[in-house]
């Protein structure tokens, strides 16, 4: 049952891949689908995209232990913040100014938005350096499931996940990877409301897990009795450091911001922002509330020997084999879904920010396109790599993995980007400073962490700390640095100020 599954999956995917084929002959159609993909491959794409490996097996299983059924309102803040808000803040603006700039990724974005080629090289560097430890981070829950499931070498998930993960990306494009991600979203919705139901049964029902949890005690986290099944559970600051990465980070993050550039009219924005933020509830919040259980299969995993990663599993282990099947093509559908964003997002950008713009500037449009799908493949190989070098080293946490990347990239572009939509005043000095605050904050963090106040050692705390310092970095460097010329602000701008014709119900005129 789990290889016929998984062997139809594949088809299905390939076959897509094969079919876009025609939709990838430009660059623009390449990247971003021509601009032209509708409400539900948005929004189901944004959200596969922001749920991994690194959620449902690293984020649920580590947070869920740490801070237990209260871990549920870091997928709460996911759909409010990181969906709804983001999408209702950021989706139309970003839609109109990167038309306008005629932007495909984000470096291109600022590069245009600040009239600086060298704003543009740099924030394609950050993109490339910190995406690489993201992407090798979703390898790694997804072996583990593998492992439980079928038994087989961690090198084999690896490889298996890279070559297809490649083919169908690299025929069609996005288009093909939002299409793929729209089934592998509805295979994520029941496969996860079926594990979340299987796994409770197992414990007895929600009620008796509930109660269960409520009897667990660890004198190293909390002498609170009951503190795991709690409202805000044994420590809240951390946990709202969660929230504010794993939600706000979105908004920053160029993998996902990137959804926007490609939305076809105001009405796929309005319905994309529901069905994001209702897939983000229930993804989410169902992979945070799935681990805040983790503490009741503690007699199933030794914590202290196999991390944090090995919680889901263990509490999946014992489901019967049709659910296993289904876990493992949930998982994988959300890692390769993932994946395949984050490769052409780093491959884009290498190609159109750093290698045309340096060193090959009269690079025609067939070659650029063929050599964003070369950076595909080289991506995938590297993140392979990388995820084989550090299933072997000492970092052995997604979730630390995952912090850092996050940290970086949104602490680095989040502030910048949200008030050059909104901001005429922001100047060109606040992003350089973000960009050097941001990425060289998490740099301390990985190379030198000790230096670091004992609330800024942890990855998901420095990071999210990079995030909210962006919004003081830049409104008051924007205010102590010299304007921007006010044509060429009142010019970009003018692209918000178009009339549009709306229907009776929308304005009643005069």
């Amino acid at each position: 049952m789990k290889i016929v599954l998984l062997v139809v999956y594949f088809a299905v995917l390939l076959g897509i891949g094969f079919k876009c084929r025609s939709r990838a002959n430009s660059v623009e159609g390449f990247v971003l689908g021509g601009r032209s993909v509708g409400a539900w491959l948005t929004a189901f794409a944004y959200g596969t995209s922001y749920f991994s490996a690194v959620v449902f097996v690293g984020y649920a299983g580590q947070f869920g232990w740490k801070y237990g059924i209260a871990a549920t309102w870091a997928g709460i803040g996911n759909a409010l913040v990181g969906s709804l808000l983001a999408w209702t803040v950021l989706g139309r603006r970003t839609r109109l100014l990167t038309q306008h700039l005629d932007a495909s990724t984000m470096p291109e974005f600022f590069g245009r938005r600040f009239d600086s080629r060298a704003l543009k090289l740099v924030a394609s560097a950050i993109i490339f350096v910190f995406l690489v430890p993201y992407t090798a981070s979703l390898y790694n829950g997804l072996s583990r499931l593998f492992a439980m499931a079928f038994s087989i070498d961690y090198s084999v998930c690896i490889i298996l996940m890279s070559v297809l993960t490649a083919i169908y990306v690299i025929a069609g494009g996005y288009m093909a990877t939002a299409v793929n991600d729209f089934i592998q979203g509805i295979i994520m919705l029941f496969g996860l409301v079926a594990v979340i139901a299987a796994v409770l049964v197992s414990k007895g029902g929600f009620t008796a897990a509930v109660d269960a949890l409520s009897r667990v005690t660890d004198p190293a986290v909390s002498s609170s009795p009951g503190v795991f099944a709690s409202f805000f559970g044994p420590d809240p600051l951390n946990l709202f450091f969660v929230i504010v990465l794993t939600s706000l980070g979105t908004w920053g993050l160029p993998q996902m911001v990137q959804k926007f550039y490609a939305i076809t009219n105001e009405d796929a924005i309005r319905k994309g922002t529901v069905i994001s933020t209702l897939f983000a509830f229930v993804i989410a919040g169902g992979c945070y509330f799935l681990g805040g259980f983790g503490r009741l299969f503690s007699g199933s995993v030794d914590v202290a020997k196999d991390g944090f990663d090995a919680i889901i599993p263990a509490m999946l282990s014992g489901l019967g084999p049709g659910l296993i099947a289904l876990t493992v093509i949930l998982v994988l559908s959300a890692s390769m879904s993932t994946l395949s964003s984050l490769v052409i997002t780093s491959s884009s950008t290498l190609t159109s920010d750093f290698i045309k713009e340096s060193f090959a500037k009269n690079m025609k449009q067939r070659a650029e396109v063929l050599t964003i799908r070369a950076f595909v493949l080289v991506f995938i190989v590297i993140s392979a790599v990388l995820a084989l070098v550090q299933h072997k080293s000492s970092v052995t946490f997604i979730a630390q993995l995952m912090g850092i990347s996050w940290g970086a990239l949104a602490g680095s572009f989040l502030a910048p980007f949200l008030f050059s939509l909104y901001w005429k005043r922001t100047t060109r000095a606040s992003c350089w400073a973000s960009f050097a605050f941001g990425s060289g904050l998490m740099l301390v963090n990985m190379f030198a962490r000790a230096s670091l106040p004992a609330v800024m050692r942890s990855p998901i705390n420095c990071g999210a700390i990079a995030m909210l310092a962006g919004f003081v970095i830049v409104p008051v460097v924007s205010l102590l640095t010299r304007a921007p010329d006010r044509r060429f602000t009142d010019a970009l701008f003018a692209c918000y100020e178009r009339p549009r014709q709306v229907a009776a119900k929308t304005a009643l005129g005069e």
